[in-house]
């Protein structure tokens, strides 16, 4: 790597390690507003799905292997409809609901 590159990467991860930390600031804000418990289980779960996403992408490097997060995207959906249409298919059939 030269130089230039490794300044561009240092940039990046600092202005991720910025945007986390504003990103828990606003996490403990959520957590004084009452917003009622569904609204601020909500929006905190919103916060921390982006900063999962910033961790994933830039320190896991997950931005350079699209296609394995595609197929493993879709192979989690098939599995996710199977573990929730199978039982729910039984439950419906013994329940005799049509």
């Amino acid at each position: 790597m030269t130089p230039e590159e490794v300044q561009h990467h240092i940039k990046t991860y600092v202005l991720v390690f910025v945007a986390l930390a504003f990103l828990t600031v606003v996490t403990v804000g959520i957590s004084y507003i009452d917003l009622g418990v569904k609204g601020g289980i909500a929006l905190g779960l919103f916060v921390a799905s982006i900063k999962a996403s910033l961790v994933a992408c830039y320190f896991m490097h997950l931005l350079d292997e699209k296609a394995t997060i595609y197929w493993t995207l879709i192979a989690t959906v098939i599995s996710f409809l199977i573990l929730i249409f199978l039982p729910a298919g039984a439950f419906l059939a013994q329940a005799r609901i049509y």
